[in-house]
């Protein structure tokens, strides 16, 4: 039913296409490229230090749909799974 959404599954990081900060796996590290959201997302991310250019390093994420811990800029923060769905980024 669904097969085709999931064929090539695990090959965008082969490919190194830009992917949601979501889709990181723990312990890599990766480079913001863009912020998909409205004003206040973009500018709440920016004072936490989150813009584009930006080195992020997953540290960890809970099971499930719980928040994403990650490092920026020598500071530990903590999103939720759809913030971290708006945020593309590179692996580097």
């Amino acid at each position: 039913m669904f097969t085709h959404r999931y064929k090539h599954w695990g090959q965008h990081q082969k490919l190194n296409e830009p992917l949601s900060l979501a889709d990181i796996q723990d312990g890599q590290t990766v480079i913001a490229i863009s912020i998909f959201g409205g004003k206040m997302v973009t500018k709440r991310l920016a004072d936490l230090g989150l813009t584009s250019g930006t080195e992020i390093k997953v540290i960890g994420r809970t099971l499930f749909s719980g928040p994403i811990q990650i490092e920026v800029r020598n500071s530990r923060l903590a999103l939720g799974k759809g913030l971290a769905l708006k945020i593309i980024v590179k692996v580097k």
